[in-house]
């Protein structure tokens, strides 16, 4: 009886250290959004495009870990070192292991450069700076925290902000 006690109390403490170990992410149904620490692991320090390498700014990073341990995620880079054309549409760098829709719109698995722009619009490049398609984003007057660069939850979907602006994102 003992040792069926002992037993299931060194099951309980070993799931309960276990615990700690496990990444910290905020569940939602369909996918978890990943914490700064948790992308910072997983995104390099720099990243190719548009025939150079930037530096990623991962302490800006956002990302979701679906159910099936497929991966979206961003980064914002420093971009000095571009042209000034390339520089007014391209501020983060964007990875998905899936198909997505961003705002409705197709998006296949692939590494993607992604802005903010004038007139709330946000825009996808290839990794050759070439226009994939532009959507219209949202502006979130109440949001208590912008950051330069977050993913968020919403519902079934995601959110993908750049200070108060936001497109939404799902599988």
């Amino acid at each position: 009886m003992r040792s069926n006690i002992a037993r299931n109390a060194a099951v309980v403490l070993s799931l309960a250290l276990s615990a700690l170990f496990i990444p910290a992410v905020h569940a939602q149904s369909s996918g978890a959004v990943l914490t700064v620490a948790d992308t910072t692991k997983l995104l390099p320090d720099s990243v190719f495009f548009r025939g150079q390498s930037a530096t990623t700014q991962k302490r800006n990073s956002g990302g979701v870990k679906f159910a099936d341990g497929m991966y979206v995620l961003s980064t914002l880079v420093d971009t000095s070192g571009y042209s000034s054309d390339v520089q007014a549409k391209y501020q983060a760098y964007f990875i998905t292991e899936v198909p997505i829709k961003i705002e409705g719109h197709d998006l296949p698995a692939g590494i993607y450069g992604i802005g903010f722009i004038p007139d709330q619009k946000f825009i996808v490049l290839d990794v050759g700076a070439h226009d994939l398609f532009t959507v219209s984003s949202h502006n979130d007057g109440d949001l208590k925290r912008p950051t330069p660069l977050k993913v968020v939850a919403d519902g079934a979907s995601f959110r993908l902000y750049e200070g108060r602006n936001y497109v939404q994102f799902s599988r």
